[in-house]
Parts: C-alpha cells; sequence; structure tokens
C-alpha cells in the first residue's frame, strides 16, 4: 500500500503490486513449520529474519500453493455439544461428529456405512492428540476401532495391545490383528496381537488357549494399557461385537436379565451395572475389572440404536471419554425430548418427542 494525497486534500491508499515470493525460502520456512514443528521464533533464528517475515512467507506458502492444507476429518465436529458432554458426564474427553449432511436445504442422515469410518476417524485425531511416548495402547476389534486404526498417521512410540481375540477364520488376515499391527506401525512400536477366537466353545478351551505362550505375552500386557479405544455395542444383531456370535436362547437369556450394552464382551443393564454370563469364562478378552484400571478408556458408538447402551455403559463409570454422534449426544443430554419404545419390527428403538 502507498500513501497519496488527491487534489481535494483526501487521503488514499494506492495499491502496489506485491514482490515476488521468494519460493525456496517460502517452501524452506514452511517445511520446518509444519513438518519440523519447529516455532517462528526458532525459524526466524536461523534464517535472519523477523518471525513477522517467517508468518508472513508461511501465509505466502498457502496462497501460493506451496503448502495444501487438507481437513482430513470427514464430517464436522459439534464442539458445543462436545462440550456439553463431557461436563454432563464427567468426562475428559467428547467428541461429538455430526452425521448429517445438506441434501437441498434439508438435513439428512449419513450413510450408516459410513458411521464408523467417520467416529474411527474423530477418533484416531483424538488418540494422535492425547497419547504419550510409552503409553500402552489397547485397541478391541469393533469396526469404529478398525476404522481409527486405518485413519491414525502419527502416533509417540508406543506398544499396542490388541483386547479381544478375533471373528474370523484366517487369524493372519483378521482385521483387529492388522488394526492393531497398522498402529502400532503408525508410532514404530510393538504390535501385541491375539491370535485367537474371541469366543471358545466353553471353558476349558478358552483356559488352555489363554495359557498358551504367545497369547500368555498379550494378555499379561493387559495390566499394563494406560489408553483404551473400545465401541460400545448394543444388545441386537449388528450392533455388538458378541451378539451375533451367540446361539438365540443364549442371547435372550441374557436380554430377561436386562442386558443394553456391551463392551469388549461384557455385558451391562441399562442401569450400568455389569451382568454375570457364561461368555466372561469362554472369551478371550480384558476384564472388567483391567478396564476399570485404565486410565483413560475411550468408548466409541453412535448411529441409530445406540443412544441407551451408550447411556448405560457411561453410568457404569468405565470410560473417562466418549466419540458419538450429534443425535446420540442429543439423546443423551436431553433424554425428556425422547420416547424410548419397545422394539418391533415395525417400531423405531428411539423415537423423537419433542424438540
Amino acid at each position: 500500500m502507498r500513501s497519496q494525497w488527491n487534489d481535494t486534500g483526501e487521503h488514499r491508499e494506492e495499491e502496489v503490486p506485491s514482490a515476488p515470493i521468494d519460493r525456496l525460502l517460502a517452501a524452506s520456512v514452511a517445511r520446518r513449520f509444519y513438518l519440523g514443528h519447529q516455532s517462528k521464533v526458532d525459524i526466524a533464528r536461523e534464517f535472519n529474519i523477523s518471525r513477522f517475515k517467517v508468518a508472513r512467507l508461511l501465509e505466502a506458502a498457502v496462497a501460493h500453493n506451496i503448502v495444501r492444507i487438507d481437513i482430513t476429518v470427514p464430517a464436522e465436529i459439534d464442539v458445543p455439544l462436545s462440550q456439553a458432554l463431557a461436563e454432563s458426564f464427567g468426562l475428559r474427553h467428547a467428541v461429538v461428529v455430526n452425521l448429517t449432511r445438506s441434501e437441498g436445504g434439508v438435513m439428512a442422515s449419513a450413510d450408516t456405512r459410513q458411521v464408523s469410518r467417520w467416529l474411527g476417524t474423530a477418533a484416531a485425531q483424538l488418540i494422535s492428540d492425547i497419547a504419550e511416548e510409552r503409553d500402552v495402547l489397547g485397541l478391541d476389534g469393533s469396526p469404529p476401532v478398525q476404522a481409527l486404526s486405518e485413519a491414525v498417521t502419527r502416533l509417540p512410540s508406543c506398544e499396542v495391545v490388541q483386547l479381544t481375540g478375533v471373528h474370523g477364520q484366517d487369524l493372519a488376515t483378521d482385521p483387529a490383528i492388522a488394526a492393531v499391527r497398522r498402529t502400532a506401525k503408525a508410532g514404530g512400536g510393538r504390535a501385541f496381537p491375539l491370535y485367537t477366537p474371541f469366543i471358545l466353545p466353553d471353558a476349558p478351551t478358552a483356559a488352555i488357549l489363554r495359557s498358551q505362550p504367545a497369547i500368555a505375552e498379550t494378555l499379561n500386557r493387559f495390566g499394563r494399557v494406560t489408553k483404551a479405544v473400545v465401541g460400545i455395542g448394543a444388545w441386537d444383531a449388528t450392533l455388538s461385537t458378541v451378539y451375533d456370535d451367540l446361539p438365540e436362547p443364549e442371547r435372550e437369556r441374557y436380554r430377561a436379565l436386562g442386558a443394553c450394552a456391551e463392551v469388549v464382551g461384557h455385558v451391562f443393564d441399562q442401569a450400568g451395572d455389569l451382568i454375570t454370563t457364561e461368555l466372561n469364562a469362554r472369551m478371550i478378552s480384558m476384564g472388567t475389572a483391567e478396564l476399570r484400571d485404565v486410565p483413560e478408556l475411550i468408548g466409541l458408538a453412535g448411529g441409530a440404536g445406540r443412544a441407551e447402551a451408550v447411556r448405560a455403559v457411561l453410568d457404569s463409570g468405565l470410560l473417562t471419554g466418549v466419540v458419538t454422534d450429534t443425535t446420540t449426544a442429543r439423546r443423551l443430554l436431553w433424554p425428556d425430548r425422547w420416547e424410548i419404545t419397545p422394539r418391533t419390527a415395525d417400531t423405531p428403538y428411539v423415537t423423537e418427542t419433542s424438540v
């Protein structure tokens, strides 16, 4: 800008063509700031320029497409709802993802196939922010946690421990095992997978497998886990990591006991109390006592039919954090606006009664 006075004595500013950008210098500064995580003061000292020039070079690097900034979280985070949820339930961390999109001015529900991916991506950012060097990170085999492993790009060096057995027959390529390995690779740490089925036919078989050296090595890491991410399941078809693997009489027996939610195979009633089941003896997973000892336990759940389950697990006192969607968060914060109805083939699990 250049100051001038016109014929009437009025002051005006005249545009002056900006100086050509030093692309090499801008790129060098941007590399140190964005990739090397150096401060503007340190960069200024290294190049013998002012920190204000560093700031201008960073702006120019973006303006001239030397640096491209991508927002990798595919859905918007609702900050006010996140804060309200954390305060209401006494959580250290709460992330509420907006899983709706605008279509012709009307907000429509997101494709349910994308829910796990979006929650997992948001959880990947959260765990990247809170993980520290020498943490021991625990992951279960739920779909949102598998999505987390695909989205995480950076972690401090830490061990990653699988918290549950697997569902598939091919242990070498099972998604849960791949998720643990992928996440460990992001931080250059060691992976501790569980090469064993999640649910065994009987307790003796489970006991034998637990004693196998490779499996025992992972199980012995459970007590060292400092941060863990687990899916929250509802007690219904496709909404739980164990429900679909059980015979119908066993499912209904637990439902009659009040089964409402499930975390790494452990079943909780609507009040958040643990239900003692036969599963405890014949599944390979972290126990509830070990879960309670984890300093940071983050639960992931979203989409239709999970609000009641999330509330039950929150009431259990297990969680220090949660990643969920806006609809579930609103149902948790304002339950008087929603009516829980008996579920039938023609009746939705939760219906809105007021806004």
